[in-house]
């Protein structure tokens, strides 16, 4: 697959057309070439209307990014009789994700032209058995399927035959069709299966009158322009890439000409653009979304070639300086070349660089991280500095399927740890350091709390996770509810702050022995004996159970090599080992010692 991934890289799609050359010789040689791949994903797509291109182009999109995608097009205008028949291809073919594509004049049928020939009491009627039926097929698709569900939202018309008058009509078409869009959004806001996505604020984008090509239109009910597939596709990806754990988690940030603009070492803080101007507007404006992405989690860090203490000092005394040195996980200001610096972002943050995105104004460093750390996202940011904040806005990598409250304070989690990390440098012992941590672990059981957020750890940790086992909030909501399953959530805090969940156990149990299905920790506690803690929790739950052994399984990875010895360090037996797996056993009636230094809370 990294060969197709490579041979699409090399390759300029400019044009829908060159998407679909692209998806046939990407099958012709996935017949010569049945090589592995990492990820996969089956997406159904349902539509009123012919959907041609679709499949191709968010095909190619998906191999892109070393995805290999399978598609379902359900017939044509056939989406209601496949959602409803719980016997349908879509549910045979099991998917992961599901498109639900309905065009507003396909659901309103003639009346999308006569709406006005009804009453006001029946236009009402009208459009509340419309939202009814949506709602109802949408929770159908829930009811029979655990695949995540993007509906498109209606476009809103751009014509009505009382023109300027529009407005002043009582339950007006126009007014009706936002007010169904309004209603939709509504109902499933809090769904986390279901996501609403803005089509009509699409076709705004992109003006609604350019979106349809009318001979396509009349001539095979085409009510998309081919042209804007790859745009409609890019949107998709949105979804798809939190879906299949490809999100990224921190931005590494230039400082001269990127937060600021000038050179901080010529220009001094009196001559750098920054603030209400023409000249420093841009920068400012750029620093206030990154504090925006930075509050809902995000992670900021500095990759800058500079004289620490001049660039300290706008953060210090600039008046307009939004950004803090506290928000930075992590900063490299200094005269080491970017590479070096950027690889010890990664390892300082623990995070793999395929978690990174780099914006640097000068092309030079912009190519040599490209060329030598390809796994970073590297952004072309324009010579035009007022396009600063469009491409920082434009960027699809940080989008997640639902927002924690662990999220929303994972950029302050990160700046407290710059500050254990001090403490550590300032004491050798490391079972003194973590003593002066003062930790608290909270272990609970799942419930309707922690459940987004222990699915989005199975998601996305990929490092200390002993198997990598990949699970939706529908799975964990479950195996919560299951009597054969133990589902446990683990929080930590200590003196500098709180961690949030940062770890997650599944426990599949058997009567003579428990099967730890999921046993992960977030990268930013690994080292803290919070592993040790946790698998005492485990062996005192399967002693009470009368369970004889407990066994752990080992799946390695690209990522989790380094935690391979885990079982093996905490007295596990090997019992088998595979070629794609290792399985370990744990004899209960062994003591296990867990730190004491550790304040334990069972919820």
């Amino acid at each position: 697959m990294n060969n197709l991934k490579d041979n699409i890289l090399f390759t300029q799609l400019n044009r829908t057309i060159d998407y679909f050359n692209k998806y046939k010789q990407i099958r012709q040689e996935l017949k010569k070439n049945r090589a592995p791949y990492d990820k996969k994903i089956k997406i159904a797509v349902l539509s009123s209307f012919t959907i041609k291109g679709l499949k191709e182009v968010l095909f190619v999109k998906c191999a892109e990014l070393g995805i290999l995608s399978e598609f379902y097009i359900a017939d044509y205008n056939q989406y209601s009789q496949e959602i409803l028949n719980i016997k349908s291809k879509l549910y045979e073919f099991n998917p992961d994700l599901i498109i639900l594509f309905v065009d507003i004049q396909d659901l309103m049928g003639k009346y999308y032209f006569e709406f006005y020939q009804l009453s006001e009491h029946q236009r009402n009627k009208l459009i509340n058995e419309k939202l009814t039926l949506m709602k109802k097929l949408i929770y159908k698709l829930t009811e029979n399927s655990s695949a995540k569900i993007i509906l498109n939202n209606f476009k809103i018309p751009s014509f009505s035959p009382f023109g300027i008058l529009e407005n002043k009509q009582k339950a007006g078409f126009i007014e009706n069709i936002q007010k169904l869009n309004f209603d939709i959004t509504k109902e499933f806001k809090n769904n986390s299966q279901v996501f609403i996505f803005d089509y009509d604020c699409f076709c705004g984008k992109f003006g609604k009158d350019n979106v349809v090509d009318y001979k396509l239109y009349y001539l095979g009910d085409i009510k998309l322009n081919l042209d804007y597939l790859p745009q409609l596709c890019d949107c998709y990806l949105s979804y798809i890439k939190p879906l299949i754990s490809l999100t990224r988690k921190c931005i590494v940030l230039d400082l001269d000409n990127t937060l600021w603009g000038g050179i901080i070492g010529e220009d001094g803080i009196e001559g750098i653009h920054l603030g209400p101007t023409p000249e420093g507007r841009p920068f400012l404006e750029f620093q206030k979304y990154l504090l925006s992405l930075f509050n809902r989690g995000v992670i900021l860090a500095i990759n800058s070639n500079n004289n620490l203490n001049d660039a300290l000092a706008v953060f210090k005394k600039h008046p307009y300086m939004v950004l803090k040195e506290e928000h930075f996980a992590t900063m490299k200001i200094n005269w080491n070349d970017k590479i070096s610096n950027m690889k010890n972002i990664a390892q300082e943050i623990n995070i793999g660089l395929d978690s990174i995105v780099f914006f640097d104004d000068d092309k030079f460093n912009r190519e040599i991280i490209k060329d030598a750390l390809p796994e970073v996202l590297v952004i072309d940011l324009p010579s035009d500095t007022s396009l600063y904040l469009k491409t920082l806005m434009q960027i699809n990598d940080f989008n997640i399927l639902q927002i924690t409250d662990e999220d929303k304070r994972k950029g302050k989690i990160y700046a407290d740890q710059r500050r254990r990390e001090t403490l550590k440098e300032s004491i050798v012992d490391i079972t003194k350091y973590l003593k002066t941590l003062e930790m608290i672990v909270t272990i609970k059981k799942a419930d309707f709390f922690n459940i987004p957020r222990i699915s989005q750890l199975t998601m996305k940790t990929n490092q200390f996770n002993m198997t990598t086992r990949r699970y939706s909030e529908e799975k964990i909501k479950e195996f919560s509810v299951d009597k054969n399953y133990l589902v446990v959530s683990v929080k930590v805090e200590d003196k500098f702050g709180d961690n949030g969940i940062s770890g997650v156990v599944i426990i599949k149990k058997k009567k003579a022995e428990w099967n730890i299905d999921t046993f992960l920790l977030s990268c930013r506690i690994i080292g803290r004996k919070v592993d040790e803690i946790l698998l005492d929790y485990i062996i005192d739950q399967a002693k009470k159970a009368k369970i004889k052994a407990i066994v752990g399984e080992f799946i390695p990875t690209k990522k989790n090599l380094s935690n391979r010895g885990f079982y093996k360090n905490n007295h596990f037996v090997l019992a088998k080992k595979e070629k794609n797996r290792e399985i370990w056993k744990y004899d209960t009636n062994l003591e296990y010692s867990a730190p004491d230094f550790i304040k334990v809370v069972k919820k």
